[in-house]
């Protein structure tokens, strides 16, 4: 049983040592044969010490893993035969099990291979996975502790949780087998990735987004990075709640948004600035029309009149682009109260930049920086890069009339998400755009266990807008501004 599991045997080789046979020394009958020198005593090789007991058991789970996988490979094209995969689109998720089980039963009898009952639930459930969804991710995606899934290759899968990256023992097949759950995926949204197009954004069925890059791009096998999509919507009291920021830092934003004044949430990549977008997106007023611009549909907001767009790559002849700025054109004649866009990376800042300064107020977007200051710097970049000569100080003059607010989101090194700091645009003072930072986050110190020690502070300014808060009914306290001693 299982025969073609089991290594060959093999012969264990004679130990040489390293100086090999020694001649017998030549004595001459005529010469007198000198005494011989005593032999060194036998160096005693220590003898290996047995393997542990976890070792053992990590080899007997390794080797019973890669059994299920060679039994998994052969059952799914048998089940691809024998299914009629025309009808799974009607089955029921019971009935398709019970259906694989049987077909699985049958061929493991054929095969005359015997299994235990928890190692043929395994089969059987992966079985499934490879049939209605995605192999060996399927079960990282149902876990609700996991936020990123990372493939470096087939044979490595690191997932995030809490902050954290760790290696899973979760692999696939072979090269092969990733790029056929990857052709899955794509296929699935209209798109395609090969030599040709050898990389592709899109967007699973729950709406998580979904990245890949393949070979010849993709030196040591495809690169696939998935960023969960969060079924619960996360509001502003659960960031509070979850330290992100303070309560008066959020009866600050609520004022902000409801103000309409235009916002821009900064930070980097998985620092939280989409989450950070959906919570203040909360504040919008049910009765104003908002209209959503993204690459990959992921905001959630939770007002009733929303419309939502995404841009489009090209077909196979390169043609049938939408882009974003495509999208925010058509955007403009579609009477928006506000308009948000998923993040601003290209030439379509210009037309952002209008919409903000021509009625559009309480518009937002995301951008990629480091701080506020390079937020601004960041867009004058992608200025310059929509190919439009402008004067330097009618840029910067363009930012600070229709900027409003800079909100900047890190990730901490512990893994902790933090809106760091809370920045007002107030004008312009010769060609240098003048700001003033509201709150921020001070870094007191590290545990031992590496967690970040920190606190919320206000800096002592007073907010530029505070009259146009209370002229909207929005009267914050100026205890709200005072800083911790």
């Amino acid at each position: 049983m299982f025969s073609r599991f089991k290594k060959p045997d093999g012969t264990e080789a004679k130990p040489v040592t390293a100086a090999g046979p020694r001649p017998a020394a030549p004595v001459a009958s005529h010469v007198a044969a000198p005494v011989a020198a005593p032999k060194p005593a036998l160096a005693v090789r220590p003898v290996a010490a047995p393997p542990s007991a976890e070792a053992v058991a990590a080899d007997k789970e390794k080797k019973r893993k890669d059994r299920l996988m060679e039994l998994k490979v052969e059952l799914h094209k048998k089940l691809l035969e024998s299914l009629n995969l025309a009808a799974l689109e009607h089955a029921t998720e019971a009935n398709l099990k019970a259906e694989i089980a049987d077909i699985a039963s049958e061929a493991l009898t054929e095969m005359s291979v015997a299994l235990n009952k928890e190692d043929r639930a395994t089969l059987n459930q992966e079985l499934y996975d490879e049939v209605m969804g995605l192999g060996p991710l399927e079960p990282l995606l149902k876990d609700e502790s996991v936020s990123d899934i990372l493939v470096n290759g087939p044979h490595r899968i690191f997932v995030e949780r809490g902050g954290k990256l760790t290696l899973t023992d979760i692999t696939f097949k072979d090269e092969r087998h990733l790029l056929r759950i990857i052709d899955k995926i794509v296929s699935a949204v209209g798109r395609r990735v090969d030599e040709s197009n050898p990389y592709c954004d899109a967007r699973l069925a729950d709406g998580s987004r979904f990245n890949c890059m393949v070979p010849p791009v993709a030196v040591d096998g495809s690169l696939v990075s998935i960023r969960k999509f969060k079924k619960e919507k996360l509001g502003i009291s659960d960031l509070v709640r979850f330290g992100a920021f303070t309560e008066e830092m959020a009866a600050y934003l609520q004022a902000a948004v409801s103000c309409r004044l235009n916002v821009i949430v900064s930070g980097g990549t998985g620092s939280g600035k989409t989450t950070t977008l959906n919570a203040l997106s909360s504040f919008i007023d049910n009765t104003e029309r908002v209209l959503t611009i993204e690459d990959t549909a992921e905001l959630q907001l939770q007002q009733v009149h929303v419309g939502r767009m995404e841009s489009r790559p090209a077909n196979v002849e390169g043609k049938g682009a939408v882009t974003q700025r495509d999208c925010l054109r058509n955007a403009l004649r579609m009477r928006p109260d506000r308009i948000i866009v998923g993040e601003t990376r290209g030439e379509e800042v210009i037309d952002m930049l209008q919409a903000m300064n021509t009625g559009h107020d309480g518009s937002m977007t995301t951008i990629h920086a480091n701080s506020a200051r390079d937020g601004i710097s960041r867009l004058e970049n992608m200025v310059a890069m929509a190919g439009i000569e402008m004067p330097l100080k009618a840029v910067r003059s363009q930012i600070a009339s229709a900027v409003n607010l800079i909100v900047q989101a890190s990730r901490l090194q512990d893994g902790s998400r933090r809106m760091v700091s809370i920045t007002e645009i107030t004008g312009m003072e010769g060609e240098v755009i003048s700001m003033q930072e509201i709150f921020r986050f001070e870094r007191l110190g590290v545990e031992p266990n590496g967690k970040i020690i920190g606190r919320f502070n206000a800096t002592g300014v007073r907010s530029h807008y505070s009259d146009r808060f209370r002229q909207w009914g929005y009267d914050l306290p100026a205890s709200i501004y005072e800083p911790i001693v």
